[in-house]
């Protein structure tokens, strides 16, 4: 199970690296006021692999790279990211409950500890799900441009919480220090990649 959640930790990792980072919400200018490119020069690797030119989703007539096709794709896209938006919010709720629930474990209020594990595994759940929204999301029409930007620092953040998220899990039976420094270093990082979204 460690080497798994490790091999997705590195795959998505290089995936948020790889991109120089994108406008979660880009405005949905028609294609042809942009220009007559249908995809971004620089995608996620998830992206690239689904919507790419020769992506897995290529296959499919419905999703066909055209012009029509790709302005569809702009509006699954805003859903996705709407959903991603909604079920963060329901992660961070779950974070912090989290927090609440375990620091009463550690204080030695062990009749707690089946909630825990229940909140913590709905939080698990929720957190990859909102991950798994952006990173298979269609791509943007065009890349964000160079320098820093709210969303470029929102995707830095994320690839420490997502560390974090997953040091948390593999270590929740084994070390609890290290598994309470990972939960608070992926609530930390996780509420601040929310908070510079917003501001």
């Amino acid at each position: 199970m460690n080497k798994i959640l490790f091999t997705i930790f590195v795959i998505v990792s290089q995936s948020i690296n790889a991109q120089n980072g994108e406008d979660l919400f880009a405005e949905m200018e028609p294609l042809d006021a942009i220009d007559q490119r249908l995809l971004p020069d620089r995608m996620l690797f998830t992206q690239r692999l689904l919507w790419g030119e020769k992506g897995a989703m290529r296959s499919f007539k419905r999703y066909e790279l055209t012009p029509e096709n790709r302005e569809k794709e702009l509006k699954l896209r805003r859903k996705f990211l709407i959903t991603h938006q909604i079920l963060g919010y329901v992660t961070l709720a779950g974070m912090i409950a989290q927090g609440f629930i375990g620091g009463q474990l550690y204080n030695g209020k062990r009749e707690l500890y089946e909630l825990h594990k229940t909140v913590g595994n709905i939080t698990t759940a929720t957190y990859f799900t909102t991950a798994g929204l952006s990173l298979f999301s269609p791509p943007p029409l065009v890349s964000e441009k160079k320098g820093l930007s709210s969303t470029r620092a929102h995707k830095w953040l994320a690839t420490v919480h997502f560390s974090a998220m997953v040091a948390t899990n593999v270590l929740a039976d084994d070390r609890k220090k290290l598994h309470r420094a990972a939960a608070y270093t992926a609530f930390a990082s996780y509420a601040t990649a929310m908070i510079v979204l917003t501001f």
